[in-house]
């Protein structure tokens, strides 16, 4: 609840204000019963209709008075609450875009998105009714237990054991909600993430049939979040008719103490009963309540996670901007996924130099991407060095790092926009001709020429109205315009056939000049006339060297050339 109460303090002044009319509102709820015990003892029982007519008015007057406090206090309340949760879902947000890959890895994507969705739904309803329920509740009881013992001192012992006990009864009913909420919001992100698994490959559902599949996997994923809900649910009706009865015990008791005493004045009677009936309802309120805070305070522990994760890549102290020209070192690299039990790389130690065209090929799971990765420093090396231009990556200001790189991964990514916005992702202040010139190289232009509106075309979201092949040379075009220093192209021309595939190529040779293309692919013809080729199997180097070299040398690439084209030519 602490970072609930860092969020509400930068709003304090509106805070406050909603918390002075809801007090106000609350005492003007308070008076009504004691102006009616007044109009029955006062005006009623001595016939007085001056009287009568004198506390009848002042009770429309309070009403009203009540009436406009309950406005202005839900305007307030609900611009604070609505304020934090935009402050909260900014700062996560801008929070995981400082988190490397491997935190997002170990948060998981899932359960990011409930934490920015869901859990900030879930402090706003809190902080809402906080002003309402969780302020007005508790000056309601106090002030309704207070008047009584002003009514009725004898009430005393009554009203102090009614108190004790339903103070038991809400600490218990905190205690045991808190952490079958936490279980809600885990199997929450149980089933955002089956959803978001299923809406990602609903081609590849389809393909194999496997709605039922799916359906069962999701359906598990909803009957487990219903489970957990109905079990923090019923745990939690156990105490709210607990507190009702206890206060409904104490109404009775209180009726039957004054009707065994003479004398008691009907209108204080009245009153008092009228206050244990609100000293009721409050119970009720902080009951609810206390659950809605106790969902609040799981949802705060699991965003406050996110925002004190530590991001696993230190930012230099003193980060350096060398030139980079794209001379390229992996010197003696390891790296190992976080929990995963064996290497994904194991002593990389290799030169690549300026202005080279490099060929990545092995086997899946050989380390390929994994190896590209670490150039831009989307992870880190566990052991050995990655030097750029003689800098090491790590001692580099990543933004200018990445600044100088471009990626073009194997599933290509675009965003809801047109052709151009998604083009100028590149570089924002690129020209009309710049976009034209990559898109040409890319082997673009022609399809962008022959859609309905050219560049202007809007792309659904992930490029949904565009062939794979498109897309693949869409983000072609997008690194391209960034005019890169080292273009790293991870397998993005797997949905292309051979000859477009030769044509995109040769774009890329041409318009790359002195660019370092680290060009990543499962194709033997794709890299065989690249500068130089890395063979890779099981996360090391099996063979470095021109395509001759290595059919020659390399056992794992000739079978590779042997499997694919055949024959024991050199090409």
């Amino acid at each position: 609840m602490k970072l609930i109460g860092e969020y509400i303090q930068k709003h304090l002044g509106i805070f406050l204000l909603s918390t002075l009319f809801l007090t106000m509102e609350a005492a003007a709820d308070l008076l009504q019963p004691t102006f009616m015990s007044f109009i029955v003892d006062r005006g009623i029982r001595n016939a007085d209709t001056g009287q009568i007519l004198l506390y009848g008015v002042m009770m429309l007057g309070i009403a009203m008075g009540g009436a406009v406090c309950a406005v202005m206090r839900s305007r307030f309340a609900s611009r604070v609450s609505q304020t934090v949760g935009k402050e909260l879902r900014r700062d996560l947000y801008h929070k995981v875009q400082q988190l490397s890959m491997e935190n997002i890895d170990r948060l998981r994507p899932a359960s990011v998105i409930t934490r920015i969705t869901n859990d900030v739904v879930q402090i706003q309803d809190f902080i809402n009714g906080i002003m309402r329920i969780m302020v007005k509740a508790p000056i309601t009881c106090t002030g309704a237990i207070l008047l009584i013992l002003i009514q009725t001192p004898a009430q005393a012992p009554v009203m102090a054991v009614i108190i004790l006990m339903v103070a038991f009864l809400v600490v218990g009913n905190m205690k045991t909600g808190y952490p079958r909420f936490g279980t809600v919001q885990e199997k929450l992100d149980r089933l955002n993430g089956t959803a978001g698994e299923f809406l990602s490959s609903v081609r590849v559902v389809k393909a194999f049939g496997a709605e039922e599949t799916e359906a069962g996997k999701f359906g598990e994923a909803s009957r487990g979040l219903a489970l957990a809900n109905t079990t923090a649910l019923r745990t939690m009706a156990v105490f709210s008719p607990l507190i009702n009865l206890t206060v409904n015990f104490g109404i009775v008791l209180l009726l039957w103490i004054s009707g065994s005493r003479q004398g008691t004045e009907i209108g204080r009677l009245m009153a008092s009963v009228n206050y244990m009936t609100q000293v009721l309802f409050a119970a009720g309120m902080i009951s609810n309540a206390l659950n809605t805070a106790v969902r609040a305070a799981a949802s705060a522990g699991r965003i406050k996670e996110v925002l004190d994760e530590e991001p696993a890549q230190r930012l230099p102290e003193h980060p350096l901007r060398p030139e980079i020209t794209g001379d390229i070192r992996f010197a003696h690299v390891s790296f190992s996924y976080a929990g995963a039990g064996k290497e994904a790389l194991h002593d990389i130690d290799i030169r690549i130099r300026q202005g080279e065209t490099v060929g990545i090929i092995g086997a899946t799971g050989s380390g390929k991407t994994t190896l590209v990765n670490l150039v831009p420093r989307f992870y880190d090396a566990v052991e050995g060095t990655v030097w750029i231009d003689g800098c090491d990556v790590t001692q580099m200001d990543t933004e200018y790092l990445r600044g100088a790189i471009a990626v073009v991964p194997q599933k290509a990514l675009l965003f809801s926009g047109t052709i151009r916005e998604n083009l100028r992702w590149g570089r924002a202040d690129a020209g009309e001709e710049e976009l034209r010139a990559a898109a040409e190289a890319a082997c673009a232009d022609g399809f962008i020429r022959q859609t309905g509106q050219g560049y202007d075309t809007l792309l659904g979201q992930g490029g949904v109205n565009l062939s794979g092949g498109q897309k693949q040379r869409i983000s072609l075009a997008r690194a391209l315009v960034r005019k890169p220093c080292i273009l790293i192209l991870d397998d993005c021309t797997s949905a292309l056939d051979a000859r477009t595939e030769a044509g995109v190529l040769k774009g890329l040779r041409k318009m790359g000049g002195g660019m370092t293309m680290l060009l990543v692919s499962q194709r033997i013809s794709t890299v065989m006339r690249a500068d130089r080729i890395l063979c890779m199997d099981d996360g090391r180097v099996q063979g470095y060297g021109t395509h001759g070299e290595l059919m020659a040398s390399c056992n794992t690439y000739r079978e590779i050339y042997q499997s694919q084209i055949g024959g024991g030519g050199h090409g």
